[in-house]
Order: structure tokens, then sequence, then C-alpha cells
């Protein structure tokens, strides 16, 4: 159809798209206006026009600016077309159109007068303030290159555009704006302190569009029910924004640095009332969330189901589970292969230990076998114990572990988490770069935002969420802060998606006081200290996340802290896989702890977690430790394949093992230190006499982590002492029942040992 229509003019298509090349984009827009054949050839025009058309435009930026303007956008016309309609919002002012149909003909006539103010050849005023008073509604006041400064406080009382011209830079403006008309916009503006106020632009009531402006050590202050949308906005030397109780505001590819606060503040619960941008900005906001949505979901179909990429210099190379069970196990050069068949490890030969001072010949073992044959009908049968679900243990490959969910299913079976992620009030922040400051966005006293696909780098905090607020994070990047990423506390609530966060100082996560959001789907790695620390009566919902190569724990319960922790993955830590200390509780189920540097899951000092269905395997020590008075319900797990012993108890500590699979690990499968003092009676001649092995084993090493700066920083957080040394539920007595114990090295034969 475009070939036939355009052929009747003796034209080629290829000709006519030369000359439309020359177009500016009104001209273009008219052009697909008049018919279907005349549309399709604007829409065919090569790429490198809609690029030049999208860079030349003085209210926009390069369209990953600021986070990756090194990369193209999919489509630069997409890029256009949505900056063009997100240009218009400051225009849609409907609820005008009812109170004077006379103002609504002088808004759409194409004749609205422009001022100019400035050095212009035909006259022009000399000041700001007199170019507003003449100006009418909706009337649009250009600004020449200059400084202009004001003494006082400008008041906006009719919708007006303030536009600068020439690049940005070329004007600024010294003084504080007061917005008292419903709308208005200002773009390609510098905005810097007036002597007599920090504040340079305010609104309680109005809507303000702010395109492509800088502000350099000032602040902007909304006010609900006033809202804001800025767009490729600047915020240096200290500059910030403030959200106090709004309803909607949206800051999209905004960059914040430099600040000595945090960057963008939102207090207060979002007021009841609505003005008439509301409606505009929140379809605005969905239609945003549904593209950073289907982005998401093209590039998490190239990753895999253990992520180990490295995103910081140092890094060292993780492996992902399919490479782990591919590669040849090579512990220790003492461990020596078998005949293949035993499925000690997926995909690996059997294995056994060959320990300086317990050689073996071969002839000497084939005797023990034929002992062992003739002595077998003296042996009590494994269904006389009730055991015979249990005679012959297999280690499960990698197809049994628990695979990660993705959002999408984690928000089909979870109902709050789903609502959250729908939810859209508040302040949005989208594609902003906040880097190199204090703080990135504090959340107090009830306030709401929702942050999405944002760069955090090089803060103190990225985040920090108290006092009753609520907060909806997805598809972020948190990195290089030098305290904790992102802090929850005073009962703060929210969703934490499918975020990257890695490389801080302190915790991932910081969770405290009350804190209960739900965390999913999230890569937490390469921190120097812990991936996620819960302490202080903080909870929350931990799911289906990758927690890797962290310095201290991939998850850190204490000082009564009680979140679930569930389906995670979390492996090749330098230190324990989860840590349990201080009177911390915990549901922790059906997770994947694996190739940790210490224990795969780490009880000490009071803490009494539930520690039910996960697979403990492959950790360069231990399975399981329960230290000095560590307590807890142990159920069901599967432990196999450490270094280590499987489970390595205290005497002094009162846990509960029931059910667990607990094979082919290094030492023993169930090692019980006693520690000697004044008052101990048993020799260890008496544990030989009861038929059970004695071996020396020296654990009074240093604990777990570096405790000792960490609780003092912490014991602040304890509600009350009565509280903190409570249990969840009272034990007196340890107990070890119904578990499968079996292919453990240690002293060959005994799988139970008291050291």
């Amino acid at each position: 159809m475009v070939h036939t229509d355009m052929e009747v003019g003796s034209l080629p298509v290829e000709l006519w798209r030369l000359i439309l090349a020359y177009l500016p984009l009104p001209d273009l827009g008219r052009c697909c206006l008049v018919c279907r054949a005349w549309r399709e050839l604007i829409l065919s025009l090569d790429s490198t026009r809609w690029r030049q058309l999208c860079l030349g435009c003085p209210e926009c930026r390069h369209p990953n600016w600021p986070r990756r303007p090194h990369l193209p956008p999919p489509s630069w016309r997409e890029a256009l077309r949505q900056h063009s309609l997100a240009s218009c919002t400051w225009t849609q002012n409907g609820s005008e159109l009812h109170s004077s149909a006379c103002l609504h003909l002088f808004r759409r006539r194409k004749d609205r007068r422009v001022w100019h103010v400035g050095t212009v050849a035909g006259g022009g005023y000399e000041t700001l303030r007199g170019a507003l008073a003449a100006a009418g509604p909706y009337d649009k006041v250009v600004l020449h290159a200059g400084v202009y400064e004001e003494q006082l406080e400008l008041a906006l009382k009719v919708p007006v555009e303030i536009v600068g011209v020439g690049k940005l830079g070329d004007v600024s403006l010294l003084g504080c704006f007061d917005q008292q008309c419903p709308t208005a916009r200002l773009c390609n503006l510098v905005f810097m302190p007036a002597w007599f106020s920090p504040v340079v632009y305010k609104t309680s009531s109005g809507h303000v569009q702010l395109d492509n402006c800088n502000f350099e050590g000032c602040q902007l202050h909304i006010r609900g029910p006033g809202t804001c949308q800025a767009r490729f906005c600047s915020f240096a030397q200290g500059s910030s924004a403030h959200f106090l109780g709004v309803a909607i505001s949206l800051m999209d590819s905004c960059e914040f640095s430099g600040g000595d606060s945090a960057s963008v503040t939102v207090e207060g619960a979002p007021v009841s009332e609505r003005n008439w941008a509301y409606k505009h900005l929140v379809a605005l906001a969905k239609t945003f969330t549904v593209m950073t949505k289907n982005a998401s979901t093209e590039r998490t179909k190239h990753e895999g189901k253990d992520t180990s990429e490295t995103d910081s210099p140092g890094d060292t190379t993780l492996n992902t589970m399919e490479d782990w069970n591919k590669q040849e196990i090579d512990w220790e050069t003492n461990w020596t292969k078998l005949k293949k068949g035993d499925n000690l490890i997926p995909g690996q030969d059997g294995t056994v230990i060959d320990e300086d001072g317990m050689e073996t010949s071969s002839e000497s073992s084939e005797e023990e076998e034929k002992d062992s044959e003739k002595n077998t009908a003296f042996k009590l049968s494994y269904e006389q114990h009730g055991l015979a679900h249990l005679s012959k243990p297999r280690l499960p490959d990698s197809s049994a572990f628990p695979e990660l969910l993705n959002l999408s299913s984690e928000l089909h079976r979870d109902a709050e988490a789903r609502e959250l992620a729908a939810s859209v009030q508040g302040c949005l922040l989208r594609h902003c770069l906040l880097r190199d400051g204090k703080g990135g966005v504090h959340l107090c006293n009830h306030g709401q935002a929702r942050l999405e696909a944002n760069v955090f780098r090089g803060l103190n905090y990225a985040v920090r969420c108290i006092q009753n607020a609520k907060m909806v994070m997805l598809r972020n990047e948190v990195c290089g802060c030098k305290a904790s990423g992102v802090f929850l506390r005073l009962s703060a609530q929210g969703l934490i998606a499918e975020n990257n966060i890695h490389s801080n100082g302190e915790a991932g996560l910081d969770i405290r006081k009350g804190a209960n959001p739900v965390i999913l789907c999230n890569r937490i790695h390469s921190g120097l200290r812990s991936g996620i620390v819960v302490l202080g009566n903080g909870r929350g919902s931990i799911r289906s996340n990758q927690i890797y190569g962290n310095k201290e724990a991939g998850v850190y319960i204490l000082f009564n802290g009680n979140p679930v922790v569930s389906g995670n993955h979390i492996f090749q830590g330098l230190a324990a896989g989860i840590a349990v200390n201080e009177n911390g509780r915990g549901l922790i189920t059906e997770n994947v702890i694996r190739q940790n540097q210490w224990g795969g899951a780490d009880i000490r000092r009071g803490g009494d977690p539930v520690l039910r269905n996960n697979f403990i395997c492959y950790g360069y020590s231990d399975g399981v430790v329960v230290g000095e008075r560590g307590r807890g319900l142990i159920e069901g797990n599967h432990i196999y394949g450490n270094r280590g012993c499987g489970v390595w108890v205290m005497s002094s500590s009162l846990p509960q093992l029931i059910g667990n699979y607990i094979t082919h690990n290094r030492m023993y499968g169930l090692a019980v230190f006693c520690r000697k003092d004044a008052e101990s009676t048993v020799s260890r001649d008496g544990y030989r006499e009861r038929g059970v092995m004695v071996g020396e084993r020296d654990r009074g090493g240093p604990e777990n982590f570096n405790e000792e700066g960490e609780l003092m920083a912490w014991e602040s957080d304890i509600d009350s002492e009565d509280e903190r040394f409570s249990s969840r539920r009272p034990i007196t007595v340890a107990l070890v029942e119904n578990n499968c114990m079996s292919h453990n090295g240690g002293l060959l034969e005994f799988n139970l040992t008291f050291i």
C-alpha cells in the first residue's frame, strides 16, 4: 500500500524518506496524520534520524542517562514517544475545563503568547518577575543566557511555562518559587539558592513538571496534595528533594550526588486529597512499571539458576551449581577414588578416606568383609528398629534441590506481596542514579515510596526505611555503601524484589526493631560483612534469593530476630551460610546451603531456630554447628558432602535432631564436644567402655564472624532483658532421634562420636 500511494507522484519510497528526514519533529507529527500510508512511511525512517530528534530536544537527555548513557535504548523512536507523552502531562489540567469554558479555549489556542527575558533584539523584559506579572495562563516565558537573581520570593499565580534558551547551564536562577497555581513547567534551567532560603521551589497544592534542570546546593519541597514530575534533572552539591504527605510524585532519570544528608526524603502518609494531576501520574507510573518489568524479563531469560557474576574488582570466581557437579571433587590429596556406582556425590565417583595411621590393605579389607558376612545372622535387622526407610540412603543430586522461584511465581502464591507489587503510591523513583553522598532515600513516619531500576552507588546507605514507612523496591542495584545497603527499622514494611545488592561495607539488608519486609528473588553477594542481618525483634519473609560470596554469614539472626528464611540458595560464603546467635530465632526451611567456608548453619548462645528440610552440603567445614547454649529444632535436613562433621554439637547445647539424613561427610556424622571443667567426672575411658570411640579435636578457636564489634553495635537494639533471654519453647534435654547417619568419614565405622 505504501509503495502504490507513493509511486503515484513518481517518487520512490527511498527518496521520500530522504526528504522527510529533514523535517523537524512537529512537521513529522503532522505528516503522520495525513493518511495511513504517510504514517507508515514516517515510522519507517531510519533509527539514526530518530536518534537525532531524541537527542536534539532541549528538555531531553540520552534515554539511558544517568545510569548507562553509553548504551543505546532498544528503540529511539519509542524513547522519543515516551518523552513526548511525559512532557505534556502539565497541560492536561482537566479540572479547569469545568470551571471556565473561556479558559479552556484560551488554553488550547495555538497562538499562546511567548514572553522573552534578557537581551533580545526587538525588546523583552529585564527581569523574570516582570515577565511573570504580564504572562497569562499557559503562556511561555523564555529566559535567554544569563544569571537571574530575585531578592524576594516569586509567586506563580497562573499556569506558566518557563524555559531556558541554549545549552543547559546557560541560564541560571537564584531565587525561590512558591507555586500557587494548578500547574507549571520549568525546563533547561539551573537553580541555585537565594540568600534568604535554601529552598528554590515549593508547592503544596499544584503540579510542577521539571525537565532537564540542574539543582545546585538547594532543595525542592513538595507537600501533598501537591505533585511533582521531574525528568532528566541533576541534584548536585548537596541538593535534595523533600516530599511530605504526597499521594504521587515521579522522579524519572534523575541524578543525585554529593549530599551530606539523604538525597530524597519521603515523610508522612499520603494525604487523602488529590489534585488534578493524580490520575495522570498514576497512569504514567503504571506504564513505566510495565516497561521496566518487560526489560527485566528479557534480562532474566539469560540468567542461570545460580548467578555468579563478578560485579566488583577483586571478586573471586564463583561456581554455579552445574559447574560444581561437573568438576572433579578433589578436596584433599588423601581422598582416593573407588569403583563407580556408589553414588556418593552426584556425577562423581565414590570416595573413601585414607587417613594417616589408619591404612588398611586390600587383604585385610577382604577378611573384614568375610567376617561381616558370617556375623550377619547376629545383627538386628533395620525393621526391628523401625528404620527400614533409612537403610539405604542415597545422596540427592542437584535435581533434588528446591529450585529458585521467579518473582511471578512468588507473587502468584503470596497475595500480600502481589498487592504491594501492584501499588503505586507516594514517591516513585525510576531509572535514577544516587551516588557519592551520605544517604540515598530516607522514608519515615508512614511515608511511602516505590523505587524501580535505580542505581545506588558509593553512599553511606542506599535506603533507610523507618517508623512504619512502606516501600516497594524493584530491580535496583545497591553497591559500594559504607554501611548497610538497605536499612529497615521501627515496624517498616515493604517488598524488596529482584535487586542486585553487592559489595557493601556492612550487611546488604539490615532488619531491626519490628521491621517486617518481604524479600524476594534478590542477588545479595560480595559484601564485606553479612548478606542479610535480622536482629532486635526484626522479622521478614526472605524467599528465593541468591546469597553468595559474602565475607560473613549469608543470613545472620540474633537478638530475638525471627524471620522466615525459605527457598534461598546460600552458597560460597567466606563464613557460615546461616548463623543464629544471641537468642535469635527463625523458621529456616527448604534452602540450599552449600560451599560455605564455615558451618552451613551455625547456632550458638541461645540461638533457637527451626531448621527444616534444607540441603546443607559441600561445605568446607561442618554442616551444622550447635555451639555453646545453642538450641533449635533440626529436622528433615539433608546434610552431606561436608569436609568436617555432618553435625557438630557442644554438650552445653540442647538441640533436637530428628529425621535428618547425615551422609558422606568428611569426618563424623554427629560429633558431641564435651568441654572439660572441674566438675566433669566423666573420663575418656568411660566413653570407650560404652563402645564409643573418643578423639581429640580443638574447637576452642575464634567464634563465627567478628561478633565482638557487632554485639557492641547492636546491644542498643534490645527491647528488654526479659525478652532477650526468653525462649520460644522450654527445652531441658537434647534429643537425637530417627536420623540416618551413614557413609561418613572419621573413624570409618563410627558415625557418632563424643569428644
